[in-house]
């Protein structure tokens, strides 16, 4: 009697393969969950908000960034025009002094931000709704 190998058509790499896949899939899943809850998390949280808002103060405060970035748009608006004016303006004296003056509001707000605990700058700047300083 011989016994025959009868294997004809199977490929015993597919099942194999087929089990990673499904493995690697899952774990992609997994791992896009995890990044989309931190995600959420980080931007939707307090100490982000002043984190980012204290930071672009500092860098770019002069264009009002920190202001549109805490919901204060009519501030972020005025911090910006001084800007434009300042520097669009043909008296160089009064365009300087007014860039400088939206820069130093900038990075005294930036320093304040970020000096403030977060519980202190939660209830200031975004429950309170203080716009200046």
């Amino acid at each position: 009697m011989s016994e025959e190998n009868n294997t004809e058509g199977y490929d015993s790499t597919k099942k194999n393969t087929e089990e990673t896949a499904g493995n690697v899939g899952d774990e992609a899943k997994s791992t896009a969950n995890e990044f989309k809850e931190g995600w959420n998390q980080a931007t939707n949280s307090a100490d982000n908000k002043k984190l980012m808002a204290g930071i672009l103060a500092i860098v770019l405060g002069a264009f009002g960034v920190h202001k549109f970035i805490l919901g204060y748009n009519k501030e972020g608006i005025i911090l910006v025009v001084l800007t434009v004016v300042g520097i669009a303006t043909s008296c160089l004296f009064f365009g300087i002094f007014l860039y400088m003056a939206a820069g130093i509001v900038g990075l005294i707000e930036g320093i304040i931000y970020l000096t403030k605990s977060d519980e202190e700058f939660y209830q200031t700047y975004q429950v309170g709704k203080k716009p200046w300083f």
